[in-house]
């Protein structure tokens, strides 16, 4: 905590002779920076920038230096930047030049022979108005069949968001899964995943705990996504994207520090070297406790990146990220006749010294993009994973009909996987007549190899659980960890070849079709350590998809969508293969959605989609044969979304939305019967984030997040009660390098309990918490 102070007023010293300067100038001005690229990210010399105050005023205009990059002084508010070049389709952004946003753009601007001249709505803010991971093409977010959204780097830091937890909590029908307290995983429309989670458009699937220090942005794509992602991904998929070096020179560093030993620092650096050359390096380092009794966190990590400009089509870019994160095992608490257990929020239960979570995750990726003669590009995509991660944990059970014992038991678990992955995609676009295609045809490969181990915790030597006092369910008993008969040591190989393709009709200015369809060869070898014991099955897997959108207007989009995507018998870990799961066919995941995207305003998107999901071949009980496992079990979800994100005003921001929901099961499954109400989806959710600017130096911002009651199991005997929360926050841009911001979350200390891993692990929410963060960027 001392260092962090210290580095603190460090900062503020750093910052002084801005101050200084700032004191002589009659009002503050915002310095807009970026940089000017051509489609192979060669820099563009000369390019004219203008930036035009609105709804109007005189235009302030300046030209691209010989590395691309430009430097606009701005009063605060909100303009109109243009950017033309010889040569180049001219591009268009909305932005608001601020004091305390110093986050430089890029634009990328196309070749004028190859298509119509057009309009673009760069990201700013809250709102990002296209994305590539949709489609892998780049494509406005108005013209994609599907529910998406976007939590931009903006959000992030006004939110002070560190996790994925954090992200999916201003998402509509998305919501953060316990996890068991040692990794991420979501609940998106219904279905349960912790391993729908991809960077930059590649899978990362390992059962960790990621952080959000070297984003620049998270994309919740809704529904199921498998013609672009592959297996799983039957409810939606979150891909984080990274942030790459840009030939724009940036020094952000962040020091935070708060309630219940909260201290965290991180930095980002970017610098060219040269007019081919640009590095970035982010990092980030957290030591905190928590409100939980004797739970901690303590993370760090770092991510070099580098583009490379080889020659004029051709653009290498390398990224490097380890992460290593270890906390206290933490499973929650009991429950009591079918409500949380009426406990303090901090109570622990188990032994938290003898109680642990550790991860560490090496990512190294190569992207190489170039754009031959005729408008094809090809993309390859290169990303090679090295997990490591554990737990020990001991788990709160059943209470006694008294309420005077709670039983506990222990056990640990080990998970090594080496993930190689590779993506090559070769794009066009092309007319046939009056109708334009952007065409899509790529291929990915895949191998996977795993390790599972599992050790059972034994009381005394003896038992595999203890019933201590409900009041004081703390352990001290000495515990042996040790296999069971039924313990995982398994080792298993997956392989994956996939090939797919997909285009994008404009038959006319009004209509846009996709069809799109993969293939995947999934195969998978499974070798049980402990006796021998090898098992294999191979799934061909064929996901089509199709939309079509209707643009009435250019700012209204009205569309309808199919998709189909699957998941392997052996789960979506595939920790394990036996005799019966051996012949079960993949689960089958059907999404039908009807939507409409509004622009309200350029940098305000307003969307809504109904949906039906259906999810079948889930496992059932033969009703005439209990020992044999029949595949005529199903699940739906029925739903409605409405999502909001972007600028009411130049002062106005938000992000937000509401959700209903109504997940059961359709017909019976080994876990539930017919009717049964699927865990932890509630019916309603809402969430509303609020930015105003107040003064050109303040800003506030206010968020509420509601949820309805929800079941913690499929069982549907415990529920977790309905609760509203809000949060605040106040932002003081000190200097134009330096902004200091308070968040204060669960203003009203509200006692609610945020999710579960069953009946008897639910976590509670934290109580009133105060964060402060200094940031300096120059």
């Amino acid at each position: 905590m001392r260092r962090l102070v210290r580095l603190a007023v460090a900062l503020a010293v750093l910052a002084s002779s801005s101050a200084i300067a700032a004191e002589t100038v009659p009002a503050p001005r915002a310095s807009v920076r970026g940089t000017i690229l051509d489609s192979s990210r060669a820099a563009i010399v000369g390019a004219k920038v203008s930036a035009v105050p609105t709804p109007q005023g005189l235009a302030t205009e300046t030209t691209t230096d010989e590395r691309g990059t430009f430097t606009l002084s701005l009063a605060e508010g909100q303009y109109v930047l243009t950017v033309e070049a010889p040569g180049f389709v001219t591009q268009a952004q909305a932005i608001v030049a601020a004091v305390a946003d110093a986050t430089p753009l890029e634009f990328v601007l196309q070749v004028a022979g190859f298509e119509d001249r057009t309009t673009v709505i760069a990201p700013t803010g809250y709102a990002v108005p296209v994305v590539t991971s949709a489609t892998k093409t780049a494509t406005p977010l108005r013209d994609v069949p599907q529910s998406i959204t976007v939590v931009t780097n903006t959000l992030m830091k006004d939110q002070l968001m560190m996790s994925m937890g954090d992200v999916v909590r201003y998402v509509p029908g998305m919501a953060v899964h316990q996890g068991e307290n040692n990794r991420d995983q979501v609940v998106i429309r219904g279905n349960s995943s912790s391993a729908d989670f991809f960077v930059n458009g590649i899978r990362d699937d390992v059962q960790y705990y990621r952080d959000l220090y070297n984003l620049d942005r998270v994309e919740a794509l809704k529904g199921p996504n498998a013609m672009i992602f592959g297996r799983g991904g039957g409810g939606g998929v979150l891909n984080r994207v990274t942030k790459q070096a840009l030939f724009t020179p940036l020094r952000a560093f962040t020091a935070q520090t708060g309630a219940y030993g909260h201290a965290r620092f991180s930095g980002d650096l970017d610098e060219p070297l040269s007019s081919n050359v640009a590095i970035r390096l982010n990092g980030v380092y957290e030591h905190s406790d928590s409100f939980r009794d004797n739970v901690g966190l303590e993370r760090g990590g770092f991510n070099p990146t580098a583009t490379l400009s080889v020659g004029d089509r051709t653009t290498v870019t390398l990224g490097y990220e380890f992460l290593h994160d270890t906390r206290v095992a933490d499973r929650g608490i009991t429950s009591y006749q079918g409500r949380p257990a009426d406990v303090a929020v901090s109570t622990y239960y188990g032994n938290p010294g003898d109680s642990h979570v550790r991860a560490t995750a090496n990512l190294g990726s190569a992207t190489i993009e170039h754009r031959f003669n005729g408008g094809w590009t090809l993309t390859n995509r290169t990303l090679i994973g090295g997990y490591d991660r554990g737990y020990q944990n001991y788990v709160p059970g059943a209470v006694s009909a008294d309420q005077s014992l709670v039983t506990i038991s222990a056990y640990n678990n080990a998970t090594n996987r080496q993930n190689l992955f590779n993506q090559t995609d070769l794009t066009t676009s092309l007319s046939t007549g009056a109708v334009r295609h952007t065409v899509l045809v790529g291929t990915e490969l895949g191998r996977q190899l795993t390790d599972n181990f599992r050790n059972t915790g034994y009381f005394g030597n003896a038992a595999t659980s203890i019933q201590v006092p409900y009041a004081n369910p703390r352990v001290t008993t000495p515990v042996t960890f040790r296999q069971s008969l039924t313990d995982a040591d398994n080792h298993v190989t997956t392989n994956i070849a996939a090939a797919y393709a997909q285009d994008q009709v404009a038959l006319t200015s009004h209509v846009d079709v996709i069809g799109g369809v993969r293939f995947d060869r999934f195969d998978l070898d499974y070798t049980n350590n402990r006796n021998g014991d090898r098992l294999g099955r191979v799934d061909n897997l064929v996901s089509p998809r199709a939309g079509v959108v209707v643009k009435p207007s250019t700012p209204v989009s009205l569309y309808a969508s199919y998709g189909i995507s699957y998941l392997p018998s052996s789960g979506d870990q595939f920790s394990s293969l036996t005799v019966i799961t051996q012949q079960v066919e993949p689960e089958k995941f059907t999404n039908y959605e009807l939507g409409a995207k509004w622009d309200v305003r350029p940098l305000l998107s307003l969307t809504t989609a109904v949906y039906r999901l259906n999810r079948a071949n889930t496992r059932s009980t033969d009703p005439n044969d209990p020992t044999r496992i029949v595949q005529t079990g199903s699940q739906r979800t029925n739903g409605y979304e409405i999502g909001l994100n972007g600028q009411f005003t130049s002062n106005w921001s938000v992000a937000g939305g509401y959700a209903w929901q109504d997940a059961f099961v359709t017909s019976a499954t080994v876990a539930a019967k017919q009717g049964a109400h699927v865990a932890q989806v509630p019916h309603q959710t809402v969430s509303l984030w609020n930015n105003y600017r107040v003064h050109p130096r303040v800003a506030v911002g206010i968020g509420v997040l509601h949820r309805s009651d929800m079941f913690a199991a499929i069982d549907n005997t415990v529920v977790l009660p309905s609760y509203t929360r809000v949060d605040g926050a106040v932002f003081v841009t000190l200097t134009r390098a330096l902004r200091l911001q308070a968040n204060l979350e669960n203003l009203s200390n509200t006692s609610y309990y945020i999710n579960a891993d069953s009946n008897t692990n639910i976590s509670p929410g934290s109580p009133r918490a105060l964060r402060v963060a200094l940031t300096t960027a120059f």
